[in-house]
C-alpha cells in the first residue's frame, strides 16, 4: 500500500492546524519562528496531497483524512478512459492458427473477436488458445469463434469505469485484460483495452504523484 511520509516539520504543520485551525500561514509560520516564504513550500505539498485544505481569507485546516482515506480518494479518480490503450480485434472467421500468429505479432495477452459489422463478439485468450493447440488438431481449419468466449459470458468496461473495479474485475474473474466498449444500436464496439500492465501503469503513476 501507497503511504504518504511527511518530514517532521509537515507533520508539526498538520497538528498545528489541526489544532488550531482555520489558521492562517502567518500564524502557522509565528508558532514555528519560522518565515511564511520557508513554510510555503511545506503548505504547497500538505494542501495537494490532501492533508490540509485552504480558503481565501480564512486559512488551512485540516481535512481530517488519513493517509489510507488520502490513497481511497486518489484509486477512486482514476478512470479508464486516462489508461486504456488500443485493443487488437480479429474476425471471428479467421483460423485458430492465424489468431495464435496475431497474438505473437501484436504482444497481447487478449483478442477481441468482432463479427462482419465490427460488433464484438467474442474473446480469446492465451489459455484459450493453449487449450485448442494440445492434441492433434489442424490449427489452421479450425476458427476461432468455435473456441473463443462468446456474448454474453463476456466481461467488459466502459471508459467511464473506475479502475480500481476493472482491477477487482481481473482478480474476480482471473482474465488478463478487458475490452473497453461503447453501446451502439446493433450490439457493443470495441474502442480500447484494460490490461493487467494498464492497471500497473495507473497505480505506479498515483505511486510517483504521492512522493
Amino acid at each position: 500500500m501507497i503511504k504518504i511520509e511527511l518530514n517532521k516539520r509537515q507533520e508539526l504543520i498538520v497538528e498545528i492546524v489541526k489544532e488550531n485551525g482555520p489558521i492562517t500561514g502567518e500564524h502557522i509560520a509565528e508558532r514555528l519562528n519560522l518565515t511564511r516564504a520557508t513554510l510555503r513550500p511545506d503548505l504547497a505539498i500538505l494542501t495537494m496531497a490532501g492533508f490540509l485544505d485552504a480558503r481565501p481569507r480564512v486559512g488551512y485546516f485540516y481535512t481530517g483524512k488519513s493517509s489510507t482515506q488520502l490513497l481511497t480518494d486518489s484509486l477512486n479518480n482514476i478512470y479508464v478512459k486516462e489508461y486504456q490503450s488500443i485493443p487488437v480485434v480479429i474476425d471471428e472467421s479467421i483460423s485458430v492458427y492465424d489468431a495464435i500468429v496475431t497474438m505473437f505479432l501484436e504482444d497481447v495477452g487478449t483478442v477481441f473477436v468482432v463479427d462482419k459489422h465490427a460488433l464484438l463478439v467474442g474473446v480469446l485468450s492465451r489459455k484459450d488458445l493453449l487449450r485448442a493447440s494440445i492434441g492433434k488438431q489442424e490449427l489452421s481449419t479450425i476458427p476461432v469463434n468455435i473456441i473463443m468466449t462468446r456474448m454474453p459470458n463476456i466481461t467488459m468496461c466502459t471508459k467511464e469505469d473506475l479502475m480500481i473495479d476493472v482491477a477487482k474485475k481481473l482478480i474476480e474473474k482471473q482474465i488478463d485484460a478487458l475490452p473497453v466498449v461503447k453501446e451502439v444500436e446493433s450490439g457493443v464496439e470495441v474502442v480500447g483495452r484494460i490490461s493487467k500492465t494498464n492497471i500497473a501503469k495507473a497505480f505506479v503513476s498515483l505511486a510517483e504523484e504521492s512522493y
